[in-house]
C-alpha cells in the first residue's frame, strides 16, 4: 500500500508528549559529545535538554517549541496533583503559515 492510497486523515493518531524535561535556551552557541559520543551543537535560540535520567541534548527552538509546553515556575497543583501549565500560550519559532496538527 502506498502513501497516496491511504485516506490518511482517517488514519493519524494525535499524540502528546508525556515526559517532563529540564531546558534552557542558549543565548551562545554550544557544541558538546554526549553520553552516547555523539556530538550536539546548537545556536542561539536552540535549546539545552535535560531528560530525567541525566541525557542532554541540543534540540532546534522551533522542534522544542512546538513540542514543549512551560510549566509554571512556582507550579499550582491542579486537582489531578499535577503542576499547572502557563495559562498564556508560548510564541512558536515557525512561522504563522506553516502546517501545524490541532488537538
Amino acid at each position: 500500500m502506498n502513501l497516496e492510497s491511504r485516506n490518511l486523515a482517517s488514519q493519524w493518531t494525535i499524540y502528546r508528549t508525556r515526559f517532563l524535561v529540564r531546558a534552557q535556551q542558549l543565548t551562545t552557541p554550544l557544541i558538546f559529545t554526549d553520553a552516547l559520543g555523539r556530538e550536539q551543537s546548537g545556536r542561539p535560540g536552540d535549546y539545552l535538554v535535560e531528560t530525567s535520567e541525566g541525557m542532554r541534548r541540543i534540540t532546534t527552538q522551533a522542534l522544542f517549541e512546538d513540542i514543549y509546553v512551560p510549566l509554571a515556575q512556582n507550579p499550582q497543583n491542579n486537582k489531578n496533583g499535577a503542576p499547572a501549565a502557563l495559562a498564556r500560550p508560548v510564541s512558536r519559532a515557525a512561522p504563522p503559515d506553516s502546517a501545524r496538527a490541532t488537538a
